[in-house]
């Protein structure tokens, strides 16, 4: 048997219940998606403002193509960076109350830049064992030593940094993407400062969505500090694609000058930092968007207090539903989808052994009606 028999290692992949499949959806980013041909209510994307179809967005984008043209044609550092670009981070680092942004074209480029221009051979990173999957890859680009702690264990973080060597950076999702939760970044921040450390938050799930006017988690715990390091993600509440560090002036020329998913990549459509502008403005003015966000969440809670199935403790938009194991979650997404409802089945890597869960995402586009029904499905589920 060859080494590469492709054949044979997609075939352990099903017999673990582990193959993923891509629906083909033939409608735009909403609470209601066409898949496959199937009209569903869809629980599965992370819009959780309901930005992504915005009118004024799109109009912004196509105002911002038909001005800009299609693409940027070059690096940000070559000659990609454009006026559109430039206000974008002007306006985040305004929005977030830091003091420079840089934006970049995903979130998964923004860690792989970050944390090897953060630190290298000699230092230390210390990294909560539920990051995301882009900062566990950036952590082994640096080079550094890197340090996993259990799932929120302060008590762990002090050990590993009275023992690290180095530059010492901490590294923690804002918002946990598969379980919903909020670090604690208040006891992160403190210990960082006893420590002579970073701290890096990724705030993919909170931007835009907690704090004031939406500016993040860092608004939302009342934190403000030159040792913090914020990344937040532009293709969920924000609605659009991208994401931005913002930080101190010096460390964000220094990312600038090294990160190299940065230097080496052509710059994002100078159209999507126009809609981007857009969306921008839209979240500083949707208080009443997350008001319907958090009466969703209540509603669902409600609505499943006496199903077979937990949810998991969270206070976001973010509401994972614990099942088990990887065959028992697929055959409850498959019930779903037979009642024309869309929820992601999450298994093993992103989430560890034994816990597969349905991930519910909400959304300031859903209606009561839309989770009602999911609550009536899967209470009949597991009467069933």
């Amino acid at each position: 048997m060859s080494a590469f028999d492709f054949r044979a290692r997609l075939a352990a992949l099903a017999r673990d219940d582990l193959t993923r499949t891509r629906g083909v959806l033939d409608a735009p980013c909403g609470p209601e998606a066409v898949v496959d041909g199937q009209r569903l209510i869809a629980f599965a994307g992370n819009d959780y403002l309901g930005l992504a179809n915005h009118p004024e967005v799109v109009e912004a984008l196509r105002e911002g193509a038909s001005r800009w043209g299609a693409g940027a044609g070059a690096s940000h550092l070559v000659s990609g960076h454009q006026r559109p670009h430039d206000a974008l981070e002007q306006a985040l680092a305004a929005f977030t109350g830091l003091a420079r942004a840089l934006f970049f074209s995903t979130g998964y480029m923004a860690n792989l830049s970050l944390l090897p221009a953060l630190a290298g051979r000699g230092d230390t990173l210390i990294a909560d064992r539920l990051n995301h999957a882009s900062l566990v890859d950036a952590a082994l680009l640096s080079r550094a030593t890197v340090r996993r702690y259990p799932h929120g264990d302060l008590a762990a973080v002090a050990r590993m940094l009275d023992a690290a060597q180095g530059r010492k950076v901490v590294v923690t999702d804002g918002v946990f993407s598969m379980d919903g939760d909020i670090a604690p970044l208040a006891e992160l921040l403190a210990l960082c400062e006893r420590h002579d450390a970073l701290l890096v938050v990724d705030d993919a799930h909170g931007f835009g969505v907690l704090g004031e006017q939406g500016r993040g988690v860092l608004s939302h715990c009342g934190l403000a500090s030159e040792r913090i390091v914020y990344i937040g993600t532009l293709g969920k509440a924000a609605g659009v694609a991208g994401a931005f560090v913002a930080g101190g002036t010096d460390l964000i020329e220094w990312l600038m000058q090294t990160g190299r998913s940065y230097r080496y990549t052509t710059a994002a459509p100078p159209a999507l930092a126009c809609a981007l502008l857009a969306s921008l403005g839209l979240i500083g003015e949707a208080d009443d968007r997350r008001a319907t966000l958090a009466a969703h969440r209540e509603r669902l809670q409600r609505g499943l207090s006496g199903a077979r199935w937990t949810l998991m403790p969270s206070h976001t938009a973010i509401q994972p539903l614990h099942v088990g194991t990887n065959a028992a979650v697929l055959a409850l997404a498959g019930q779903l989808r037979a009642h024309g409802l869309w929820v992601p089945a999450i298994r093993p890597p992103t989430v560890p052994a034994g816990t597969a869960r349905l991930r519910i995402s909400l959304s300031a586009a859903h209606t009561r009606e839309h989770l009602d029904t999911l609550c009536h499905a899967l209470i009949e589920a597991g009467h069933g």
